[in-house]
């Protein structure tokens, strides 16, 4: 059975737009290989960070939506850790709900894209 997860991840500012985008390919990578399906990625761009993190002030955030099993999780979370470009990270089950309200945030999201 596949539980479906929500993580977001912050990655840190001084690197190219190449660079960002290669660390964020590994991480969808990483999901894929190990058994996990992407159900939707968002890039939240260039952020403003609460608080200052290893001395920095902005970040890239990027989302991701998967289903994967339990084990890929701490083994994910550990890559994490290793990947110096990564400045914080969340991942987290979604429960029947959250999976419900994030498919009418997509949903509502595609309708007024083409509306427009």
């Amino acid at each position: 059975m596949l539980n479906q997860y929500e993580t977001v991840f912050i990655v840190t500012p001084v690197l190219s737009e190449a660079q960002m985008k290669e660390a964020v390919e590994k991480v969808r990578k990483f999901i894929t290989d190990n058994g996990g399906e992407i159900v939707h990625h968002l890039d939240w761009g260039l952020r403003k960070l609460a608080y200052p993190i290893k001395n920095k002030s902005t970040g890239f955030y990027n989302h991701f939506e998967f289903k994967a099993p339990g084990e890929l999780i701490g083994k994910l979370e550990t890559e994490y850790r290793r990947d110096e470009r990564l400045l914080r990270f969340l991942t987290f089950r979604m429960d029947k709900y959250a999976i419900e309200y994030s498919e009418k945030r997509r949903n509502a999201n595609k309708e007024v894209k083409q509306e427009e």
